[in-house]
This record gives C-alpha cells, structure tokens and sequence, in this order.
C-alpha cells in the first residue's frame, strides 16, 4: 500500500517560521510540495531530487522555502520562513512510485500519490 501523510501545519502570524514533514511507506518516494489557496488553482512550491542534490523553487518562496529529504526514513520536508499571509494554504505533499534519483518533477501530472494535506494559516 501508498501512504502519505503531511504534517506540521498551523496558525501561526506573519514573519514566523514552520517546518512540514511527509512521511510516506516504502512503497513510494516524496519528493515535491504544492499548494492551494481558496478560490486558486493548485500550484507548484518545491521539489528536490531522491539525491538531495538538486532542487527547484517557485518563484514567490526563494529565499524563504527549503525542501529536503531524509532517504533513511523516507520523509520529505520543507521549511518556511518569514511567512507571509499570501502563503495561507493547505500544503500537499506529493509523491512518485517510478523515479529517476536525478531528476525532480515541478508538475502535479508527474506525481501519482498525495496527501491529503496540512493547512497553514498566516496572520497579520
């Protein structure tokens, strides 16, 4: 069985920072989060290869976001800092059975296992 668990999301006010984490079965790799917003499309936020040496960011959170994995216990994370209130959304990790450990996927047609995602607030 596929499973995929986020956790880590809360109410929290502008400028703080959270850690998310996403742990998953053996069965399957997580390696990209996105979000969705009220009334917006769900969008790309990061990625990182299964290696860890090569990850991508969407604009609006360089500088602040940090994805990263732990390959021993099959568990992605990412940092958030200085959030912001636009960054209010439920998180969703994504996951992918068949990868390349080189390669990072930035589009939800390329991951076939989700969670079912952590809601962060931001409040000013």
């Amino acid at each position: 069985q596929v499973q995929v668990k986020e956790s880590g999301g809360r109410l929290v006010l502008a400028g703080a920072s959270l850690r998310l984490s996403c742990e998953t079965s053996e069965s399957t790799n997580p390696l990209g989060w996105f979000r969705q917003a009220p009334e917006k499309e769900r969008e790309f936020v990061a990625a990182t290869t299964w290696s860890g040496q090569s990850t991508a960011y969407a604009d609006f959170v360089k500088g602040r976001f940090t994805i990263s994995r732990d390959n021993a216990k099959n568990t992605l994370y990412l940092q958030m800092n200085n959030l912001k209130p636009e960054d209010t959304a439920v998180y969703y990790c994504a996951a992918r059975t068949r990868i390349d450990p080189d390669t990072y996927y930035t589009g939800t047609a390329s991951y076939d296992s989700w969670g079912q995602g952590t809601q962060v607030t931001v409040s000013s």
